[in-house]
């Protein structure tokens, strides 16, 4: 099956109100396109941006290009796959303050300078990434990085893992069951990044997440049931 990605145009407005932040309003159009059979070979090096120098299209846009797997969780929060220099200028577009990655290994070089670039706090929180049936999901970590996820200080904030799918299903999944959703709503969000990759243990873990301990925090973003 060709693959994916997703190209973003972005065209700045006029200021608003900039009591809250100093960013410049601006209109996102997100564009699925086909990168394997719709793009010439010119165009695709079009799609990798380093900073500071972002691409740009025939027409002079901005092109802006999403980690694999990008999603907004909640308000501030935002999931993905593990960035690279490519989506670098969109990650600017988010203004985060802090990225979670649920990956053990060493963050990379230039994904360091990026962070210390923007005044992006990492926080890592190591889980390996195991198959079934040796799924080793660490409650402890998961429980700490939800700290960190629910302290309003370090929104905006980005969740990624390797893919996107697994620990950063589960870690979204315990954040939704701190949100009381329901745990139909919790495994159909898990399943739609997962897919074929889904994982019975995964959704085990968050069924059985104990979120007792973490009640006394405050969840000041929306909190809908679902």
């Amino acid at each position: 099956m060709p693959s994916l990605s997703f190209q973003m145009k972005v065209e700045n407005t006029e200021s608003g109100d900039n009591t809250n932040n100093n960013t410049m309003c601006r209109t996102i159009q997100v564009v699925c396109v086909n990168t394997e059979t719709e793009i010439s070979p010119e165009k695709k090096k079009l799609m990798i941006i380093s900073p500071p120098f972002p691409a740009v299209g025939e027409d002079g846009e901005e092109l802006l290009v999403p980690p694999l797997n990008f999603s907004m969780v909640d308000n501030g929060i935002f999931r993905s796959g593990f960035p690279d220099t490519s989506n670098f200028n969109f990650l600017q577009t988010l203004g985060l303050r802090s990225i979670i990655c649920l990956c053990p290994e060493p963050y990379p070089e230039a994904n360091m300078e990026f962070l210390k670039l923007n005044g992006i706090q990492l926080f890592q929180f190591g889980i390996e990434g195991c198959k079934e049936p040796f799924v080793n999901i660490p409650e402890e970590t998961i429980r700490e990085a939800l700290k960190v996820l629910l302290d309003m200080k370090n929104h905006p904030v980005l969740i990624h893992c390797n893919r996107g799918k697994h620990r950063t299903g589960c870690l979204v999944g315990c954040l939704r069951k701190l949100q009381k959703w329901c745990l139909s709503s919790i495994f159909d969000e898990y399943q739609r990044f997962a897919a074929a990759k889904a994982r019975v243990s995964d959704q085990r873990f968050m069924e059985l997440f104990d979120t007792s301990i973490l009640k006394h925090l405050p969840i000041s973003f929306s909190c809908s049931k679902r």
